[in-house]
C-alpha cells in the first residue's frame, strides 16, 4: 500500500520553531512529528510514502533518508511550485500512487497525532464498499468546527455543516482518509479543497463512509495545541507501554525521558512533560506540561511550566518560564529572568524579564 502524507506550508503557527527546521520535522514527544506518522504506515504494511510539500523538501528529504533504510519504507517527495490545497496535491503525485494493484491509499495531514487505527480504517472502507473513508473525531464544541453528519448506523456521510450555528452533530473530520484511485479522477491539478470541493461530490453520490476514530486526537500545529497533544499521547502511551515513561520518586504523573538525558539531585519532573537527547537538568528544577528539545539545559532550580523550550537552548538558574513560553532554537535565558508567554526567536540571549506575552525578536 501507499500514503500520502499533505506537508503543506511554512508551518507559521508552530513560530519560531519553524524557523529552524519545517513543521514536520519538529520534534513531539521526542521524535520529529511526521515520524509518528511514517511509523504507524510502516507498521501495517505501507511500503511507500509521498510526502506533498511546497517548503524546503531537501532539508526534509535529506533528513527522512536515514529512516528509509532503518524503517525499510520509500519515502519520496512531490513538490508544488505553489500552494495547491488538500486535494491539488493529491493530483500532482497521481503517478506516485497509483499502480496496477488498484489499492486505496492513505492520506494523512502532518499535523495530526493519534493512536492512528490504520488497520481498523482498512477492514472499514472494504466493509462498506464505498469509493472513500474518511476518520472522524467527537468533539466538545462542535461549532467551532466543520461538522461531518453521518447515518449512525452504516458511518454513511450525508453533508458536512461549517461551524454550525445549531446542533448538527459533534463529529469532524480527523484529517486521515483511505481513497480509491478513481478519487483522483475528481480532482484537478490546482488549488482545490478536498474537505470543501471533493468529499462532498463523493457524498451526493453515497460513497464516502466516515469512521470514529478510537482514543485521542489532536491537531498539534500550534503551541497550546501542541502542550494539549502531549498530554493525550503520554496518557495513552501510559495505557499501551507504560514502560517507555520514566520512573522514580522525582517524577510525577507521565514523563518521558530520552536515555542520553542527565537529570540532577532534587528535581521534580511532570506530569507531562518531554525530555530529549543530551538534555542538562541540573539540581532542584521544577519541570511540568512542557517539551524541553535536544541538547537543552536547565539550569539550577530554574522552573518550567506550560512551555516549549526549543533544541539548544539554556535556561538560567532560578528563571521562571511559564504560560506558554516557547523558546525558538539556541535561546539563553539568563539567571533569575521571569517570562510570562514570551514567543522568542532564535539565536538570542534573554537578560530582561517578558512580564506579559510578546514577541521578542
Amino acid at each position: 500500500m501507499k500514503a500520502l502524507i499533505l506537508v503543506g506550508g511554512f508551518g507559521t503557527r508552530l513560530r519560531p520553531l519553524t524557523l529552524s527546521f519545517p513543521k514536520p520535522l519538529v520534534d513531539f514527544a521526542n521524535k520529529p512529528m511526521i515520524l509518528h506518522q511514517i511509523e504507524a504506515l510502516k507498521a501495517i504494511g505501507v511500503t511507500e510514502v509521498v510526502l506533498a510539500i511546497n517548503y524546503q523538501p531537501e532539508v526534509m528529504l535529506n533528513f527522512l533518508k536515514d529512516f528509509e533504510s532503518k524503517l525499510g519504507i520509500k519515502i519520496t517527495c512531490s513538490q508544488e511550485t505553489e500552494p495547491l490545497g488538500t486535494a491539488g496535491p493529491l493530483a500532482l503525485a497521481r503517478d506516485k500512487l497509483v499502480d496496477e494493484s488498484g489499492e486505496p491509499f492513505f492520506v494523512l495531514n502532518s499535523d495530526v497525532i493519534s493512536e492512528y487505527p490504520l488497520k481498523e480504517m482498512i477492514a472499514f472502507h472494504k466493509s462498506h464498499g464505498g469509493e472513500a473513508s474518511l476518520m472522524v473525531t467527537k468533539v466538545d464544541e462542535p461549532s467551532k468546527y466543520g461538522v461531518v453528519v453521518t447515518e449512525e448506523s452504516t458511518g454513511k456521510v450525508e453533508r458536512f455543516v461549517e461551524k454550525p450555528k445549531i446542533f448538527v452533530g459533534n463529529k469532524i473530520n480527523a484529517g486521515i482518509y483511505l481513497l480509491n484511485p478513481s478519487v483522483l479522477d475528481r480532482i484537478e491539478l490546482k488549488p482545490t479543497s478536498i474537505e470543501k470541493e471533493i468529499f462532498p461530490k463523493i457524498a451526493a453520490e453515497n460513497l464516502l463512509f466516515a469512521m470514529v476514530l478510537p482514543g485521542f486526537w489532536m491537531d498539534i500545529g500550534q503551541p497550546k495545541d501542541y502542550i494539549t497533544g502531549l498530554r493525550l499521547y503520554l496518557d495513552s502511551l501510559r495505557k499501551k507501554s507504560s514502560i517507555k515513561l520514566a520512573r522514580g520518586a522525582h517524577i510525577i504523573g507521565n514523563v518521558l525521558v530520552d536515555e542520553s538525558a542527565k537529570i540532577g539531585e532534587g528535581c521534580l519532573i511532570g506530569p507531562d512533560v518531554a525530555i530529549g537527547p543530551g538534555c542538562v537538568i541540573e539540581s532542584g528544577v521544577r519541570l511540568s506540561r512542557c517539551t524541553v528539545m535536544r541538547g537543552v539545559r536547565v539550569k539550577k532550580h530554574a522552573c518550567i511550566s506550560s512551555s516549549i523550550i526549543g533544541w539548544h537552548s539554556t535556561v538560567g538558574q532560578w528563571a521562571r518560564i511559564e504560560n506558554m513560553t516557547i523558546l525558538g532554537e539556541d535561546v539563553h535565558v539568563c539567571d533569575e529572568i521571569y517570562s510570562n508567554g514570551g514567543v522568542v526567536l532564535p539565536h538570542k540571549e534573554i537578560k530582561a524579564s517578558i512580564l506579559k506575552p510578546e514577541i521578542v525578536m
